[in-house]
């Protein structure tokens, strides 16, 4: 297996630093690497004919530019699969990081919080709900044994678009850009910070699952192929999002998985939850401010904006299209004030999807 990673002549021109190659070997197939100055901090383009890879990413004095087709650079699992129906196809994708992120200790929720170098991106959440009659509705989480979504050994799978994406730590890319450091260089966050990840797992996030049991009666788990009555009332296990909430200083690691070594910012993916950071520290582009995940088991291609349908058709109960706070229950009602962005009262389409926060208490 042979890939090329193609110094950028312009970056050669304004870095003056001489390349750096390393090869090495995978399954009896050697593999090249060739990019300029500090790492993948400066211009590289990352291109395999093995599997259709192409990720150009170009570093001027503000910005970095990432334009790729997001097919990973390595072996993953077969797809179509059990759990997982859809195929892994090339997409049309352009990023653009801040080459000086600007910490603000203010974390900010977003659903795809980077992208790995390989032009794959980062999506920790998913868009599997389990809805009870009583009100309240549970966001499923990758890594659990009620629901199979069809994760190969990269914890990731595909969505309905045919775009490929990591739940959690990205096995291959790992292998694939250590230096024989403990951190490894994995991605970029959307404020420019890197991600790395620790393979002594030396740094611990600060999530706790929550004491007790859960509320909710008569809950299913709904997708175009089945439904699944899901029992609910039991420990708080991981199961869920809201499983967790954030213990300050409980853990080495703030609450968007985030940590400050030798005097610089950066987040880690990690083998526990979050597993990949639920929210920035640093300055994003409106843009950047994503709503509820949209991917699906099943081919759900807006499970947003189903996931509100659905809660339209339990609780509104004056058809009006919105959701106000009397006709909310469970967990929503707890977050009503922070999704009602507007203040006018009501919970529109909108508001849920650009401005639901996960549930943690």
């Amino acid at each position: 297996m042979k890939k090329y990673f193609i110094p950028i002549l312009a970056s050669i021109l304004f870095i003056g630093c001489k390349s750096q190659a390393t090869k090495h070997t995978h399954n009896g197939e050697t593999e090249s690497h060739t990019h300029i100055g500090a790492g993948y901090f400066d211009s590289y383009s990352l291109i395999s004919k093995i599997f259709g890879t192409k990720t150009i990413v170009t570093v001027s004095d503000n910005e970095r530019k990432m334009v790729t087709n997001a097919l990973p650079d390595h072996k993953t699992g077969a797809f179509p699969r059990k759990g997982n129906p859809n195929t892994i196809s090339a997409q049309n994708k352009t990023y653009t990081f801040p080459v000086n992120p600007k910490y603000t200790g203010k974390s900010t929720w977003v659903r795809e919080p980077g992208v790995a170098l390989n032009g794959v991106k980062f999506e920790p959440g998913t868009a599997e709900v389990v809805v009870c009659e009583t009100g309240e509705n549970y966001r499923v989480e990758a890594f659990q044994d009620v629901i199979d979504l069809g994760l190969d050994f990269n914890h990731a799978h595909v969505q309905p678009t045919g775009e490929y994406h990591y739940h959690g730590t990205p096995t291959s890319v790992i292998e694939e850009f250590d230096t024989g450091k403990d951190l490894v260089h994995v991605g970029f966050a959307h404020d420019g910070f890197p991600i790395y990840y620790s393979k002594s797992n030396a740094y611990k996030p600060s999530y706790k699952l929550l004491e007790g049991t859960r509320e909710g009666e008569d809950c299913v788990y709904e997708n175009p192929k089945e439904t699944i009555k899901i029992a609910l009332n039991d420990d708080h296990d991981g199961t869920y999002g809201s499983d967790f909430e954030y213990v300050a200083n409980s853990g080495d690691l703030d609450e968007c998985n985030g940590i400050t070594i030798d005097g610089k910012y950066m987040y880690l993916v990690t083998n526990e939850f979050p597993y990949v950071s639920r929210c920035l520290m640093g300055e994003i582009k409106e843009t950047e401010r994503r709503g509820p995940p949209r991917e699906g088991n099943e081919g759900r291609k807006e499970g947003g904006r189903k996931g509100f349908d659905e809660l339209l058709k339990m609780m509104d109960t004056n058809k009006d299209g919105k959701l106000s706070e009397k006709e909310v229950k469970g967990p929503l009602k707890e977050h009503f004030a922070k999704v009602d962005s507007n203040k006018d009262g009501y919970i529109s389409k909108e508001e849920l999807e650009k401005g639901a926060k996960p549930n943690r208490k």
